[in-house]
């Protein structure tokens, strides 16, 4: 099924969501254009650009927030250096925003981009250049995909409310927290010690937060503590203790580092008389990784990104 098939269909149309695209839409994409040398890559980085801002003005519409400025699609060096179109849909992740042209079949989806996005949106540019209209969404996709597997775009706010909005790690050092996350103080009661260790190190932080596994006698406190030892290296520590008002955490707790796919990289579990357990790991800016919290059949898991 091409483009125009897709659009014509009365059954898919009432589906799809078109967009003027207005001068300002196309300023933006002639100053992109402009950074770039060679005709072919100044057309792509222009059609890209028209792409991010459909899917910035359709997602606004439907209650989300985007950043064009956190998005490498809006840094004229990566665009140079990738065929990239992504748009950072905030406490979501990334969306991948393909242009596709009249009469394709097919969306292709550069390598570069194959990793790190929460999805990838086919967006037809019309001949006019005066409008663009997306036609449907994929969670992952290959080189060259059908535009006839694409899902229906009514199903984009529906999945995007269901991914766990990320924290981000990164602006914990500039003292932005995301809701939830606590002074370690107002769930627990630190030992001096370990107020003494945060003052000494300016470039530690540690927040809390309080984790429900079904009944208030299993509630936990998960405690995560970062350390900047460079730019490119974060030392990460995950713990989990027990609220105010419990001796011991919950008998066969276990605490997990789950990997972007979702696998379990490193665990450990509680005993009946542990008052703690902590992981210890590091990573890299733009790292992403979930913790696990679970007992039996009941678990919780925080996402994070650096």
């Amino acid at each position: 099924m091409s483009v125009n098939q897709l659009i014509m269909n009365s059954e898919i149309d009432a589906w799809t969501f078109t967009v003027p695209l207005a001068l300002s839409a196309h300023a933006r994409a002639e100053q992109f254009r402009c950074y770039q040398t060679k005709p072919d890559k100044a057309k792509q980085v222009y059609l890209n650009t028209l792409a991010v801002y459909a899917v910035s003005a359709y997602l606004e519409c439907r209650g989300f927030e985007t950043d064009l400025e956190q998005s490498a699609s809006s840094d004229p060096v990566m665009q140079m250096l990738m065929d990239v179109a992504d748009l950072v849909v905030k406490n979501r992740g990334k969306l991948e925003c393909r242009p596709v042209l009249s009469d394709a079949e097919f969306v292709r989806i550069p390598a570069e981009v194959r990793d790190e996005r929460i999805g990838y949106i086919a967006v037809h540019i019309s001949e006019s250049l005066r409008e663009a209209t997306l036609l449907g969404f994929v969670e992952v996709a290959a080189s060259e995909l059908p535009l006839s597997q694409l899902r229906s775009l009514s199903e984009l706010p529906g999945y995007l409310n269901e991914i766990k909005p990320l924290v981000n790690l990164s602006h914990w050092f500039e003292n932005l927290f995301e809701a939830g996350w606590q002074a370690v103080e107002a769930l627990l009661n630190p030992q001096p010690t370990e107020l003494a260790f945060s003052f000494r190190n300016a470039l530690e932080v540690r927040r809390c937060k309080l984790i429900e596994l079904g009944t208030p006698a299993q509630a936990v406190v998960a405690i995560v503590s970062l350390t900047e030892q460079s730019e490119q290296e974060i030392n990460i520590s995950v713990e989990v203790q027990p609220p105010k008002g419990q001796m011991y955490l919950p008998s066969n707790l276990q605490l997990m580092v789950m990997d972007e796919d979702g696998e379990a990289v490193i665990d450990a579990r509680a005993r009946s008389d542990n008052k703690s357990i902590q992981l210890e790991f590091a990573g890299e800016p733009g790292d992403h990784f979930g913790v696990k919290v679970a007992v039996g059949d009941v678990s919780v898991t925080e996402n994070f990104v650096i």
